[in-house]
């Protein structure tokens, strides 16, 4: 992978509980911006070789296989669609998703996507001017939706994903 976006919370919630949540592969739908569903596509449930397959406002889905596993600390999601890659633009990508301890019962939540693009010099340009930004608004927002809804339970639509942004922007 050449390229790396990362975000990075504390969420208001001990770390053993932020495992609970984050080891589930069937939830990420209330948290990922975008997703209006998910099902567990392999016989594992988690571990390496569970699998998962999103599906996206848009109509589309992507397919995520664990590639890496670590209990209680994270995992790493394989991007695909089937036996071909994830799509355009990238020709690989994979999300990594890890906690740690933050203290006083809070957990830090880093997620991060590891990703190559394709077009080679043309890529390398395209994410350095571009896509850089846009991956880590995508990876801000998901870390920011995961921590309200490991907070409250509560699955977090767009326009409350508006009204996080708005409140982190102001700084409180």
């Amino acid at each position: 992978m050449k390229h790396e976006a990362t975000a990075r919370l504390v969420i208001d919630v001990p770390k053993a509980r932020a495992w609970e949540l984050l080891q589930d592969l069937s939830i990420p739908h209330h948290y990922v911006p975008g997703l209006t569903g998910s099902e567990i596509t392999s016989e594992k449930r988690s571990g390496v070789g569970a699998s998962r397959r999103v599906y996206r406002k848009s109509g589309g889905y992507l397919d995520e296989t664990v590639s890496s596993w670590q209990d209680g600390v994270g995992f790493v999601l394989r991007l695909h669609r089937g036996a071909k890659g994830p799509g355009i633009p990238f020709s690989e990508a994979q999300f990594r998703y890890r906690i740690e301890d933050a203290g006083s019962g809070t957990t830090a939540l880093t997620v991060s996507l590891l990703c190559t693009l394709r077009w080679g010099a043309l890529g390398r340009f395209l994410y350095s001017r571009l896509l850089y930004r846009i991956f880590r608004h995508v990876v801000h927002d998901i870390a920011l939706s995961a921590k309200r809804y490991y907070e409250t339970g509560e699955p977090v639509s767009q326009d409350a994903l508006r009204q996080l942004k708005l409140h982190a922007k102001r700084g409180a």
